[in-house]
């Protein structure tokens, strides 16, 4: 996997040298000496990975992370310190300003094409979700992303053999924060993970039932699972074992003995991300619906009818059951929106699409097929059968009448009907030949005096 590193160090050699590494590895690298040469970069060059120096003159690394999270165009891209500081307060300080992760000099190699490998698949992943969000966005039917946002309670999810040190592990989470729900046994573990709905997933790459990274493949290899973050609690310098869960898809790790402090912002950032990546594939749901639905009605729009309709005449054609179509009509409905106005006119057109909802079957497909004129395609459906929801959805609408102004006026709305179905239908048959024959029983039926329905002629 390649993917494009933005080494960032006041000192030359330093920068060179990381280049050096990265390029042997077949990464791309561009290269910053200032805090605000990196923050301009970020902006323009849009790297995949950012390796940024902590100790640098002017603006520091702290800082530069801080405002590289703190800008929406790149606050996705990860950022890992790099630097000569060792303290633990050091770490926590750079985890705390935004930073997913903190190595320390000399960096181990293994250990920094490992990061830069997972880290630049996560990236990959949220840049796919951040241009669907684009898209939603530009046409104005997506809101604000904040992945800061409140979410209620957290759950963590314990996977740890060892009872004292997943005591301390939840003590170090803190009880008022999050409801950690400790499995010591891995097996039983497994179950638990896909049917919990867990914010994170905390593993000790130490257990002994089963071998610890087969239990984290397995785990990210579920459906339920896939994009919740583990986080490894790893024996200080094993670095194999380390590489090994960041190649399988582990998300970020804290070694032992276990700071709190670290724990806790290891955990914060994790979750944080987790937020902004819901929200996007949340987003990208609503775009995706209302690419497909009327906005007005609920119910699906032409587009959705258009290639949805064709896969449902394949299958009658194929398996030789019917496919019935009928086309209802409003009568009169530009009288509706003359006398009474257009917002009642779309209360009508709300109320009588929940009416056409309410009188068919989960398997049948209605749209808004344009203006006031409804289609519903129903499939294992033959023309009698079809006369019969026709006639009884007629009856419906002109027995009960509409109202509006919280009840206090009422109007009365009839409907015209027409059915074709593929039992009458020609060899060459079609989905728009089927809409035709239906479109032309209900211009018939409209010719006949309105407020009935009419079957397509053989």
């Amino acid at each position: 996997m390649t993917a494009r590193v933005l080494v960032v160090d006041d000192l030359e050699p330093n920068v060179k040298l990381l280049e050096a590494k990265l390029r042997a590895e077949y990464f791309d690298v561009l290269g910053a000496y200032s805090g605000q040469e990196a923050i301009d970069l970020a902006v323009k060059e849009k790297p995949d990975i950012i390796l940024l120096d902590v100790m640098m003159p002017g603006m520091d690394g702290f800082e530069a992370c801080r405002k590289l999270k703190a800008n929406p165009e790149t606050m996705h891209i990860p950022v890992v310190m790099v630097t000569a500081l060792d303290q633990q307060a050091d770490r926590v300080a750079g985890l705390e300003a935004g930073a997913d992760d903190f190595l320390t000099k000399p960096v181990e190699d293994l250990a920094l094409f490992a990061r830069v490998r997972s880290l630049t698949r996560l990236k990959m992943m949220t840049d796919e979700l951040r241009a669907r969000y684009a898209t939603g966005k530009d046409l104005g039917i997506v809101g604000k992303i904040d992945p800061d946002a409140d979410t209620g309670e957290t759950r963590v999810f314990l996977i740890d053999d060892n009872e004292d040190q997943a005591t301390r592990l939840i003590a170090a989470l803190g009880d008022d924060t999050y409801q950690v729900i400790h499995e010591a046994d891995p097996e039983i573990a497994l179950t638990r993970a896909r049917a919990g709905e867990f914010d994170l997933i905390l593993v000790n790459l130490s257990i002994e039932a089963m071998d610890p990274l087969r239990l984290c493949s397995t785990i990210r290899s579920f459906e339920e699972t896939r994009l919740t973050p583990i986080l490894a609690v790893v024996r200080h310098g094993d670095t194999r074992k380390l590489v090994r869960a960041l190649d399988i898809g582990v998300n970020d790790y804290v070694t032992r003995p276990v700071d709190r402090n670290e724990l806790t912002a290891r955990v914060t950032t994790q979750l944080r991300r987790k937020r902004y990546v819901d929200q996007l594939r949340s987003s990208f749901q609503v775009s995706l619906e209302m690419a497909v639905t009327d906005q007005l009605t609920g119910l699906y729009n032409r587009r959705y009818l258009a290639s949805h309709l064709s896969a449902m005449f394949d299958r009658a054609y194929w398996t030789g059951r019917p496919l019935a179509v009928m086309i209802l009509d409003i009568d009169h409905f530009k009288d509706v929106n003359d006398k009474h106005g257009h917002d009642i006119g779309d209360l009508v057109l709300k109320e009588f699409a929940d009416r056409i909802s309410g009188a068919i079957r989960g398997i049948d497909l209605a749209c808004r097929y344009g203006g006031e004129e409804f289609l519903v395609a129903m499939p294992d459906t033959d023309l009698s059968f079809a006369s019969v929801v026709a006639e009884r959805l007629r009856q419906e609408i002109a027995g009960s009448k509409f109202r509006f102004n919280n009840g206090r006026d009422e109007l009365g709305v009839t409907v015209s009907i027409g059915i074709a179905s593929t039992e009458n239908g020609p060899e060459d048959d079609s989905a728009q030949k089927l809409i035709k024959r239906a479109d032309e029983a209900l211009y018939e039926a409209k010719n006949g005096g309105r407020n009935r329905v009419i079957q397509s002629a053989a």
